[in-house]
């Protein structure tokens, strides 16, 4: 198969791009893992000093991958969700995401687990789980300490779409600035973050995250079982065939 996931080191940055056109770059299971050694790799490197997560095409991260979650379980795929933001809030680097285009349910879970998040201002993002007969629950673990707790009620139970401006005024990313301007504020942060020395940026990263990853730990199996049980109702399994449907035509 070929790869979703590339890793390039540069200039002290290793960057990590989501490339699945097929289904906007969704949360497969080959990109989950693809993913989760490309953070490894990175943490390994002793080339890249920071990281940053890209994306290929004009949707950044479209969730979970409903052609797999309607068609079978999801125990195993809620629990590398976990993982996936567990590797990035306890990786010994800052990771950095660049953000354009769209992203939707599950690939807000990178946006929160992320440490800095730079996004276009006319980047969308929406939490389209309730849509579907699903809750947030997996990304609960790193989106709710993000978001404001009147932005986490009007954007979790609404589904509606917000911009990259209104995310960074929810707290759901760092900055938003003009799309042609995007790889110029990525490039400024990560020069910053460099100048950190290593040791200090991984010490200073881990008492910085201690609170979200203790969160993560405390209550993943509750979020993973909530999530499964979702999945896998009628409701929700209507729901994605539905959307699917209307999706391929």
């Amino acid at each position: 198969m070929d790869a979703l996931v590339h890793y390039v080191a540069a200039d002290g940055v290793a960057t990590i791009t989501l490339d699945s056109p097929h289904n906007r770059n969704a949360l497969s299971r080959q990109l989950v893992t693809e993913l989760l050694a490309s953070l490894d790799r990175a943490a390994d490197d002793d080339a890249a000093t920071v990281v940053v997560l890209r994306a290929e095409g004009r949707v950044f991260c479209s969730g979970a991958d409903l052609s797999e979650a309607s068609s079978g379980g999801m125990e195993e795929g809620t629990r590398a969700m976990v993982e996936m933001q567990r590797r990035i809030v306890a990786h010994p680097k800052p990771v950095v995401t660049r953000l354009h285009g769209a992203v939707r349910a599950g690939g807000i879970g990178i946006v929160a687990a992320s440490d800095v998040v730079v996004a276009a201002e006319d980047a969308t993002f929406a939490l389209t789980e309730v849509k579907l007969g699903l809750a947030p629950a997996v990304i609960s673990l790193t989106v709710l300490p993000r978001l404001t707790s009147r932005a986490a009620q009007l954007t979790c139970l609404g589904g509606e779409v917000f911009s990259g401006a209104q995310a960074a005024e929810y707290g759901l990313v760092t900055s938003a600035v003009p799309a042609d301007a995007l790889d110029d504020a990525v490039a400024a942060v990560c020069a910053s973050l460099a100048t950190g020395a290593p040791q200090g940026l991984r010490e200073t990263k881990r008492l910085l995250n201690a609170p979200l990853l203790a969160r993560i730990d405390a209550h993943e199996d509750e979020m993973a079982a909530l999530s499964a049980r979702l999945f896998g109702s009628d409701a929700a399994r209507e729901a994605m065939t539905a959307f699917l449907s209307r999706r391929r035509a």
